[in-house]
């Protein structure tokens, strides 16, 4: 499929990527025979390249149909669907949905295929020779941060849940698509893998600036990951299309309100990344220095604690001054575990979150293999919160001026006419 030609139907891909390419929904209608109201009705929308767009709202508004019927899985019962200017409403189904990526909840891997062939089969479907499958499978577990030689040969059964999602990922990646489509992916995995895989999400699209279209129901979810966010009604009609920031500060009304809820100022720590706040070195042994050279670290008064890294550099534990005595031959039974760990495209708010529940009172940051950059402090985090409170009291007393200064003019304009 052409991803068009238009000035502005797409975006500037690295690393030798397809860029992104721009989505334009034109009256998108989808009514079931026997139904007297339509599923999605009338949806108009445009997505630019390289942009992520949420599509966020309750049960049963059609955000899912919606996003199907991009890749026609559902065929639209009228309305024109355009992906880098190129109509494609009316092509052939099978070759539109080899072109554009679709990754969905408990990624769909076929269980009978190692994670190499799950990779390749869209590659090999549109006529990848063996040789740049091959390169391409590899470069995508990379991509996604999985050891080609620890993973490309087990199957899906042998995964975690989140390696699972990684896979879907890579897979739905493979063939280079300007568009991915993804249909709650990370909805079935646990809240910390969950978290890990919407920065991985983050960090891969900051690289490949694909035109990503992902369905939610989480609007944390979707504050965290889009650079716009469509709050959909019931039938898919778009109750707010706008910026997290804008539709945080500024609801179109009370159904989005409903949405935001309340602690917006807290929200908005979602728009913040941990790359945005000093990112501190802390003292570090491995678990292979000789225990006297972690004695004397701890002894010298230098620090009371340090961090315990594995052999691969991964955080594994923190280990106190006063945990010496516990220490005879190994460090098997001296330390606390460490619980959290987030990376620098983490928001603010996921830091917040691993940091209060660590009784270390800061939280590691890694690189894409886990390994230990480095560390935010709860001290750094609470000062951002201060910040973004400061600035909503700010917002909330020039508004209560602006309507001071309107109903003034206002009273002004009435005695005059008196």
């Amino acid at each position: 499929m052409s991803t068009g030609s238009a000035a502005d139907g797409k975006a500037n891909g690295g690393n030798g990527e397809a860029a992104g390419a721009s989505i334009q929904l034109e009256g998108l209608t989808k009514h079931y025979p026997g139904t007297p109201a339509p599923a999605v009705d009338n949806v108009h929308m445009n997505i630019k390249a390289g942009e992520t767009v949420i599509l966020v709202g309750p049960s049963g508004c059609g955000k899912s149909t919606t996003l199907k019927m991009i890749n026609r899985l559902i065929e639209p019962s009228s309305g024109r669907i355009r992906i880098g200017g190129e109509d494609v409403t009316d092509m052939d189904p099978v070759k539109l949905r080899r072109s554009i990526g679709y990754a969905i909840q408990s990624s769909g891997l076929f269980p009978h295929m190692t994670v190499a062939q799950n990779i390749a089969l869209v590659p090999k479907m549109v006529g990848w020779d063996n040789n740049k499958t091959k390169n391409r499978v590899e470069e995508m577990l990379d991509l996604v941060g999985l050891d080609p030689a620890e993973f490309r040969g087990r199957y899906p059964r042998q995964l975690s849940g989140g390696q699972q999602q990684r896979v879907g990922v890579a897979r739905a990646l493979a063939a280079d698509p300007p568009v991915l489509l993804m249909d709650e992916p990370f909805g079935a995995v646990d809240p910390i893998t969950r978290d890990h895989l919407q920065d991985e999400l983050i960090r891969l699209q900051h690289e490949l600036q694909k035109t990503i279209v992902f369905v939610t129901h989480d609007f944390d979810e979707a504050i965290k990951l889009g650079d716009r966010i469509a709050v959909l009604r019931e039938r898919s009609h778009i109750a707010q299309f706008d910026t997290p920031e804008a539709i945080l500060t500024n609801p179109a009304d009370d159904f989005v309100s409903g949405f935001v809820g309340a602690g917006a100022a807290l929200k908005r720590l979602n728009l913040s990344r941990v790359r945005d706040v000093e990112v501190v070195d802390f003292p570090t042994v491995t678990t292979d220095d000789p225990l006297q050279k972690i004695f004397d670290l701890l002894r010298s008064g230098s620090t009371n604690e340090v961090l315990v890294l594995d052999n691969r550099r991964r955080p594994h534990k923190w280990l106190r001054r006063n945990d010496l005595g516990l220490v005879k031959d190994s460090l098997a039974r001296a330390g606390t575990p460490v619980n959290d760990t987030v990376t620098r495209d983490a928001t603010l708010r996921d830091a917040l979150e691993a940091v209060l529940t660590d009784s270390s009172g800061r939280v590691p940051v890694t690189g894409r293999r886990g390994e230990y950059i480095g560390v935010v402090d709860l001290e750094t985090l609470m000062n951002s919160v201060h910040e973004l409170l400061e600035a909503d009291r700010m917002d909330a007393r020039e508004h209560a001026q602006e309507l001071a200064e309107h109903k003034a003019r206002q009273t002004s304009e009435e005695q005059e006419g008196l």
